[in-house]
């Protein structure tokens, strides 16, 4: 089975209060996700096994949350719901 790939352009990546970028891009490619900068320089990558992802309860509905490397990242997204949905079916399944 090829491995699931998903990319997303024009993604706003923060993390605590600042801004990191303002199109910023989500990858998911070779079991790893990405998060890259407008001229494609990496922010941070992590197995996507380690990537925790979710909506959270009380934010905008563009919005997500994903920890790479113990670092929590906010991300607003056209379509927050693909994101999340990519992120589990690249997740292998449980042994």
């Amino acid at each position: 089975m090829a491995e699931p790939e998903f990319n997303m352009t024009g993604v706003r990546i923060e993390r605590w209060l600042r801004s990191l970028t303002r199109a910023g891009q989500v990858v998911i490619r070779d079991g790893r996700l990405a998060l890259l900068t407008s001229y494609g320089t990496e922010i941070d990558s992590a197995p996507i096994q380690t990537v925790q992802a979710h909506k959270p309860l009380f934010a905008a509905r563009d919005r997500a949350l994903a920890t790479l490397n113990g670092h929590r990242y906010s991300l607003t997204l056209d379509a927050p719901e693909l994101f999340l949905k990519a992120v589990r079916s690249a997740r292998p399944p449980h042994a």
